[in-house]
């Protein structure tokens, strides 16, 4: 299997408490997986430590067949988009200038700044005329939107999304996930989508990971997790929630 990440024997811990240890996993590239449990089990802390923004206590981890670097870590975070949970968009800035605001600190031109903000504003279905509004202008779905545009600009091949359609209304959620799958494919971007909504994870993702208690309890390919539940909790959350 094609890999984007790759665990082995991971660990991670606070205080002397640990989040997690022993996880050892491998995620698929050009593909969405998506790492589903409940509050507590340390999913974020798994998104956060593949992005650097915190690091290992034991184990290895590699990020895009590399290890995280010791240094020059804005560099690497450029390779990785991260949208969150409503969308953490600079209130102090146009649409258009949070989306576009890493490519310019990179030096891109304006035309490529402008051609590359038009074809995530397609992707997304949101009209050029939003560009010109604050966030506070826009509903919690274009938010969102934007917040995926923004993680996009660069056009980095992992996508780490941290729970960011959970607060979206039903409706307007699953026209997102539409214009998420046409993002991801034509982008051929790798996401990883932490959430606690499993039918979100069968919605969108081609691979699934199952999290409790700090401990990896199933992962594979969506379909086959599905159909051999490899835990009684797993088989209960799939019988009340699908």
């Amino acid at each position: 299997m094609d890999e984007c990440v790759r665990l082995d024997d991971v660990g991670k811990q606070y205080g002397g408490q640990w989040v997690f240890r022993h996880v050892s996993l491998t995620l698929p590239t050009r593909q969405t997986t998506a790492i589903v449990g409940p509050s507590g089990c340390g999913k974020t802390t798994l998104l956060q430590l593949i992005n650097g923004l915190v690091r290992l206590d034991e184990g290895d981890l590699n990020v895009l067949n590399a290890p995280i670097p010791e240094t020059d870590l804005p560099a690497f975070r450029r390779k990785i988009g991260y949208a969150v949970q409503g969308a953490g968009l600079f209130p102090h800035l146009t649409v258009q200038q949070n989306i576009d605001l890493t490519a310019r600190l990179e030096g891109w031109s304006e035309s490529k700044i402008r051609n590359r903000v038009a074809g995530l504003f397609e992707l997304m279905g949101m009209d050029w005329a939003l560009g010109a509004r604050y966030p506070y202008q826009l509903s919690g779905g274009q938010q969102q939107r934007v917040g995926l545009c923004r993680a996009m600009m660069l056009q980095p091949p992992l996508l780490l999304l941290d729970e960011p359609f959970s607060a979206i209304d039903p409706i307007t959620r699953e026209e997102i996930y539409g214009h998420f799958e046409a993002l991801q494919q034509q982008e051929n971007v790798s996401a990883l989508l932490v959430t606690h909504d499993l039918r979100e994870a069968v919605r969108l993702a081609q691979f699934l990971v199952f999290m409790g208690d700090g401990h990896i309890l199933q992962h594979g390919e969506t379909a086959k997790v599905l159909e051999s539940p490899a835990t009684e909790s797993i088989r209960r959350l799939i019988e009340t929630q699908l």
